[in-house]
């Protein structure tokens, strides 16, 4: 169990998450602001009014120390909503764990790093749709060999809904973001035959369940899923 939350510096969330974990929450999910999420420097004249303002902003690896500060990354289970800029974010995570001597295949959590799904929805993309597909195969290629218990990518539909979706297509464009990824990752020669089962089970499905379209919708997506192992 944890809570979705991001404070307006690296210091305030840390007090945040610790105080929550103190609680009985079980691990972290981390919301980040704007300007993290599409790379602007904080001084950036087009982060002007977005810092700390929806999430917590993170620059460098010092504001990662000082988020993570007290929270033993190896005893952790960290969720990163954070897209576009995800592979430079779980750069700082494991560069933090790594100086507390923490394994980086002990790592546990998860990356949403569904760049495709933010050219149908959301719009926080930095790169074009292609290099954009190559960062995320590439971060997944990654964590298949060095961080096995870490979830490289979270296909997030809802947020497709928000922008006007049907539950049918939700689940639609998701399944086919997702496929595009697995066939992208085969194609790459980066990860084997061996591997491939474990890269699949590490991608992850976040969607709405507030109807019953919602929920049938769902159910017709997971026998796909499943079908397809």
């Amino acid at each position: 169990m944890r809570t979705y939350s991001g404070h307006s510096s690296a210091a305030a969330s840390n007090e945040l998450y610790r105080t929550n974990l103190a609680q009985g929450q079980t691990g972290l999910s981390i919301a980040f602001d704007l300007p993290t999420q599409t790379g602007y420097d904080p001084d950036h004249v087009l982060a002007t009014g977005e810092v700390g303002k929806v999430g917590v902003p993170v620059t460098h690896l010092g504001d990662m120390r000082i988020l993570l500060d007290g929270i033993p990354p190896g005893e952790m289970n960290t969720s990163m909503t954070i897209n576009a800029t995800a592979a430079w974010l779980l750069a700082l995570y494991v560069a933090n764990a790594d100086e507390q001597n923490v394994a980086t295949e002990d790592l546990r959590g998860t990356t949403q790093n569904d760049i495709l799904k933010e050219y149908l929805s959301r719009g926080t993309f930095i790169f074009p749709p292609q290099p954009s597909r190559r960062i995320i195969v590439d971060m997944i290629a990654w964590c298949a060999v060095n961080a096995p218990k870490w979830n490289p990518v979270n296909i997030c539909s809802y947020h497709l809904q928000e922008v006007g979706a049907t539950p049918v297509q939700e689940i639609a464009f998701s399944l086919a973001n997702a496929i595009d990824i697995l066939d992208a990752v085969k194609s790459s020669g980066q990860v084997t035959d061996e591997q491939f089962p474990q890269v699949f089970s590490s991608i992850r499905f976040l969607s709405t369940l507030e109807s019953g379209s919602s929920k049938r919708s769902a159910r017709c997506a997971r026998s796909l899923i499943s079908g397809s192992e």
